[in-house]
């Protein structure tokens, strides 16, 4: 059976996979899925880099402003909009582009993961055991799921609890669950992947939450946490807005906010290098930026 043929656009924040998912949907009749975990969001739009109407470019582009920042959006839910998507763009001819940078997203969305099916709301495993201390909590987890109660500290009561629940709802230890999945690509996925210098990629970054600024991020993140947005919310855990709190708190400068979000992003895109290179079978790409057509006919030279 011919695997469905799919393009994934990967690599670190400001190195370009917007434009490249454009430039490639263009040439190969495409149409680009978004691989970020965070341009789901209405109304963050400066923070997420969301990619404009200009950009698109007349490219439709999915999963982009498809939920208000009040609402959670699993892996889960992403993985299945997603092979929707992709089994939608194929079924009219088309070539389906992911295009982003949350590595665990779109390997689940790509590979054989299986999510066991428990609820939502946590609230109530957690009323359940909230006289047990995290030993007797981690010991319970012990006596039903060892090998997974092996790979926890017992300190971290939310993971130990989850591998409980796990259990109870659905008769399964989650240390089987993950045993069972494969790790292998349910698709025909040529991974592109975009790389810069590494000084050159940290001072794009930082330029980037520049002109964040200018573009006016303080007044986004301003309205967001009038409307009631906590930093508890999913969606307000993202770069660029999680450090707001402490600055509309009273904790910190304007100015340490920037510099806290030009820190976090290079710490990012450090982790989303080493994800990349561990998790998929990447063919990587040196990003010309005075000549950024070259890079795409590079790609399209091993892809055509």
């Amino acid at each position: 059976m011919k695997m469905t043929k799919v393009i994934v656009v990967i690599g670190p924040t400001s190195v370009g996979k917007t434009k490249m998912g454009v430039e490639l949907a263009k040439a190969l009749n495409g149409e680009v899925i978004s691989g970020d975990s965070m341009q789901i969001y209405k109304g963050m739009d400066i923070g997420t880099a969301k990619v404009t109407k200009e950009e698109m470019d007349g490219i439709i582009h999915h999963c982009v402003d498809i939920l208000y920042p009040t609402e959670n959006y699993s892996v889960k839910d992403f993985q299945d909009t997603v092979r929707e998507k992709i089994a939608d763009i194929t079924s009219r001819g088309k070539v389906p582009i992911i295009v982003g940078g949350t590595g665990l997203y779109i390997k689940a969305a790509l590979y054989d993961y299986e999510f066991s099916e428990t609820s939502d709301d946590h609230v109530k495993i957690k009323n359940k055991y909230k006289d047990y201390d995290n030993l007797a909590l981690y010991q319970y987890l012990m006596s039903i799921d060892e090998k997974s109660a092996q790979e926890l500290h017992p300190n971290n009561r939310q993971r130990v609890l989850r591998a409980i629940e796990i259990y109870e709802e659905t008769g399964h230890k989650k240390s089987d669950i993950v045993a069972s999945q494969q790790h292998i690509c349910l698709y025909d996925a040529y991974f592109v992947g975009l790389t810069l210098d590494r000084e050159i990629l940290y001072k794009r970054i930082n330029q980037r939450v520049d002109m964040m600024k200018d573009l006016g991020l303080e007044n986004e993140v301003k309205q967001l946490y009038q409307q009631g947005l906590k930093r508890t919310h999913q969606s307000m855990k993202a770069i660029g807005y999680k450090e707001w709190f402490d600055y509309f708190e009273g904790n910190i400068s304007q100015e340490e906010v920037y510099e806290n979000i030009k820190k976090h992003s290079r710490q990012y895109a450090k982790r989303q290098y080493t994800w990349f290179r561990n998790q998929f079978d990447v063919h990587w790409y040196e990003v010309h930026l005075d000549d950024f057509y070259q890079t795409v006919q590079d790609v399209l030279g091993d892809i055509q």
